[in-house]
């Protein structure tokens, strides 16, 4: 551990004795200690140095020393160093050789909350205007998409529809599973109170046809498939992989975003009514286990409870839905900066947009289903 004394050896000479192990994970010398010395004794013109049981060293006794140096300069004092080590004197020469630049250390003024809060707005207001441009350069892609002129590789669209589809069967299922017997389970306690129990398939029933398979299954992809497509484009910016399409004259939204949008709008659908299907699997579990109920009577429960609407509406939901996770995570992706940490954040963000553009979707649908009667 550092270890530092001050003596006064005459009416104007400090000596500092140096003894011990100056060594980072020992932490820093408080400089303030030789700040107050020097205060007490005003009449000091000299400082010197002792370092005769100094043992093991690195950078944390030069910014000890240079600190001193410092003080000393500001108050007139001279300062000997031929008590120290040769190696640090060279190095206090080293580091002393370039003068400070002015103004270097500055204090940085604490921005008013005033300051912070345009700032933010401004920042908002940015992002908006980005965000305005990407979905119009996106329409723009589509129309070429229609037109038969989108310039893409078809390998990449089957290969991002495998992704999106078969391999996301097994997280789907259990969730889509385990949110069905919880529905099922919560109506049962409520519906036994009345005998109604047998209505626990008209609840899971329409829950997962009209809002739960869609939601849940979305929320699914955001976490897994709209991270992903975020972190890759992420990766591509910084390998400047995305600069190399554009400067080879290949649109990367057409190259890149516009297969990963395709291809979830195309999965979104078939994964949702599978959810469906597996929600009341597991709604049928609880019904069946529980409740006493038969499957013949469970199932003939669901048909009459489900109408087609609902099953539309939860397919059509669940597109959309495809729709604003795909954007969002290549949105993020493409905003990246150009370290490692900037991806891992752009796939945080491209999660938390992708999710809360589900829930106000989800909500506007509600609304509007209601309107129109569905």
């Amino acid at each position: 551990m550092n270890q530092v004394a001050f003596e006064r050896v005459d009416n104007d000479i400090l000596l500092i004795r140096l003894a011990g192990r100056w060594q980072l994970s020992g932490g820093l010398a408080p400089s303030r200690a030789f700040e107050r010395e020097l205060q007490a004794l005003p009449s000091v013109a000299r400082v010197t140095f002792d370092a005769q049981d100094l043992s093991d060293w690195d950078s944390s006794i030069l910014t000890f020393l240079a600190t001193v140096s410092d003080v000393c300069r500001q108050r007139g004092v001279s300062v000997e160093l031929d008590g120290l080590p040769a190696g640090i004197r060279q190095l206090l020469d080293l580091a002393q050789a370039v003068p400070e630049r002015a103004g270097a250390r500055q204090q940085v003024r604490e921005a008013s909350l005033l300051e912070r809060v345009g700032g933010r707005a401004i920042g908002m207001a940015g992002s908006a205007a980005e965000m305005l441009s990407f979905l119009g350069d996106m329409t723009v892609t589509f129309v070429r998409l229609f037109g038969m002129k989108a310039r893409y590789r078809a390998s990449d669209l089957f290969l991002l529809i495998q992704q999106c589809g078969a391999q996301a069967l097994p997280i789907v299922t259990l969730i889509s599973f385990l949110v069905g017997v919880i529905l099922a389970f919560v109506g049962a306690i409520q519906l036994k109170q009345f005998g109604a129990q047998i209505y626990v398939a008209n609840l899971v029933g329409v829950a997962m046809m009209r809002e739960m398979g869609a939601m849940m299954t979305a929320i699914l992809m955001a976490g897994r498939t709209g991270a992903a497509f975020a972190a890759q484009l992420g990766t591509m910016k910084v390998t400047q992989e995305i600069d190399a399409f554009t400067t080879a004259g290949f649109s990367p939204l057409e190259f890149l975003v516009l297969p990963r949008t395709v291809a979830l709008i195309l999965m979104m659908p078939l994964l949702c009514l599978y959810s469906d299907f597996v929600g009341i699997v597991g709604g049928a579990a609880i019904g069946v286990g529980m409740l006493d109920l038969s499957w013949t009577t469970y199932i003939q429960q669901t048909m009459h409870a489900v109408r087609l609407t609902d099953i539309v509406g939860g397919v059509f939901k669940s597109a959309v839905y495809g729709v604003l996770i795909a954007l969002a995570g290549c949105l993020r992706g493409l905003q990246s900066g150009n370290s490692s940490s900037a991806v891992g954040d752009a796939a945080t963000s491209a999660v938390v947009t992708g999710i809360v553009a589900i829930i106000v979707a989800c909500g506007i649908f509600a609304v509007v289903f209601y309107v129109l009667g569905l």
